[in-house]
């Protein structure tokens, strides 16, 4: 076992906790994500710092929250990851697939990037200096080669069926353009021709761009699926009419503007949603299948046994539970996500933990696995003591925010604090919130924002949201350091 391990970090778009079979979800079907869980080790309440992919992932790599690191919404500039203290340590930094960097191509501290960004739009409304611009990735030049091009939200809008498909599609070219299947082989042709001497360890990021919408899985894949009756939360009236103005707003502004190519409906026919649900899982399995062929490169190459794979999302998907779209909301559908820490000979596997972490503390893991520098005045904590076996009790609070974005328009910012027992959230400028008990109310369908006898409690929890978001921002000055 070496003393300083290749990571392998792999990190999937928009996969929600429960579509792991291994995790307590039998109709899932991922053999290769099952062996991680039963020989690794699980922590099973990873929250993100922020419901939507730019923010989500600008806090993992640099270690600060949103409203800290200046990376509050989609293209909005990353500033020094801690990519660059890996590579100060001598690992060869790689980066395959999506990783939703800004701008896409700097190299925020990797040796090589082979970039693939959203699967629908190369072509952003604004970069962060709101200017329009284009960037055409590994992904659109390799279509073009075949002489095809990356379908955009317009190609989608008049689809015959689009209402009742709800953004789920049949795979449109051939097998090995899908972004998935091209991100999986473009991982596994770069471990098959690294130098077979080379010395230094490696940190591989490999982004899928899936199951982000469009759910547009391989059509064999969606044959397991497509047969069951799978777990969908019913939707009622009487809920998303109880519902804060706010996501009502938001609710509506979904029906408008079909965001990634999904024609979302609301109150949609349960054979729709169970349709939809369908493609969705079947692309997680696609993943799955591509994850399995990874790992047999890394053994190929004679890397795998020393070697620590880290399997996660930047965030979840609502898929039409509790009345709404995607992500961008609070909801655990939406910040509850996987994570997965494999390494048999160093970490004893099979362990599920339930303490509380942030999808940032990924980050000082992998940094003090490999013996590099931590970020000064980093919010982010190891886990690496909980992996090693000490008793994790996780984190007392995490918290995730979001601000006004070109979809969430109905807000000035989302604010959330979730304890083991107890989560609110706070929808600033309409002035409104939730607050769930999630002992007793475990789905959030019951809203104690206005109970009287929750008075005291909401007050508390309130109080400490804001402290942590005045507190953390003592980080500012060191989270603003330019990238490398």
């Amino acid at each position: 076992m070496a003393d300083r391990p290749n990571i392998i970090l792999i990190i999937t778009d928009q996969q929600r906790f429960d579509t792991i079979n291994a995790l307590g979800f039998p109709h899932m079907q991922t053999l290769v994500l099952d062996r991680l869980v039963e020989e690794g080790v699980s922590f099973d309440k990873c929250f993100v710092n922020a419901p939507s992919c730019g923010p989500s992932r600008a806090s993992l790599f640099t270690g600060y929250s949103p409203h800290v690191n200046g990376a509050l919404r989609n293209q909005e500039y990353w500033g020094r990851t801690w990519v660059n203290n890996l590579r100060d340590a001598g690992y060869y930094c790689v980066n395959l697939g999506k990783m939703h960097a800004w701008p896409p191509q700097d190299m925020h501290g990797f040796h090589e990037r082979f970039v693939i960004e959203n699967k629908q739009r190369h072509t952003a409304e604004a970069n962060w200096t709101g200017n329009p611009y284009t960037y055409f990735d590994e992904w659109d030049k390799a279509l073009a080669v075949r002489g095809h091009r990356r379908l955009e939200k317009l190609d989608f809008v008049d689809a015959p069926g689009a209402e009742e498909k709800l953004g789920a599609y049949d795979w449109w070219y051939e097998d090995d353009m899908h972004p998935d299947v091209f991100t999986g082989d473009m991982a596994v042709r770069w471990i098959d021709n690294a130098p077979p001497d080379q010395d230094e360890p490696w940190f591989l990021e490999i982004g899928f761009p899936g199951p982000h919408p469009p759910y547009d899985p391989i059509k064999r894949y969606t044959d397991h699926y497509i047969q069951m009756e799978l777990p969908v939360m019913p939707v009622t009236r009487a809920e998303m009419d109880g519902q804060p103005e706010a996501l009502k707003g938001l609710r509506q502004w979904f029906t408008e503007l079909q965001a990634d190519s999904i024609h979302f409906v609301p109150d949609a026919p349960m054979e729709w949603r169970q349709r939809q649900r369908a493609y969705y899982l079947a692309n997680v399995t696609m993943i799955d299948e591509k994850v399995g062929e990874i790992l047999q490169a890394l053994e190929r190459a004679g890397r795998l046994e020393d070697s620590v794979v880290i399997f996660t999302s930047d965030h979840g998907d609502q898929m039409g539970d509790h009345g709404l779209c995607e992500k961008w909301v609070m909801y655990e559908q939406s910040v509850n996500v996987p994570l997965i820490v494999w390494s048999p000979d160093r970490f004893e596997g099979g362990r599920r933990l339930d303490g509380l972490c942030q999808w940032f503390d990924i980050g000082p893991t992998v940094l003090e696995l490999a013996g590099a520098e931590l970020p000064e005045k980093a919010e982010a904590q190891s886990l690496l003591p909980g992996l090693e076996g000490d008793e994790f009790e996780g984190r007392e609070y995490v918290f995730s925010e979001h601000p006004d974005d070109p979809v969430l328009n109905t807000l000035d910012w989302e604010l959330m604090i979730r304890s083991r027992e107890w989560k609110l959230i706070e929808y600033i400028g309409p002035d409104e919130g939730q607050l769930f008990d999630l002992v007793n109310d475990p789905d959030e369908l019951n809203d104690l924002w206005d109970d009287p006898a929750h008075a005291e409690r909401r007050a508390d929890m309130h109080r400490i949201l804001h402290e942590w978001y005045i507190t953390a921002a003592d980080g500012i000055k060191y989270a603003w350091r330019p990238g490398d």
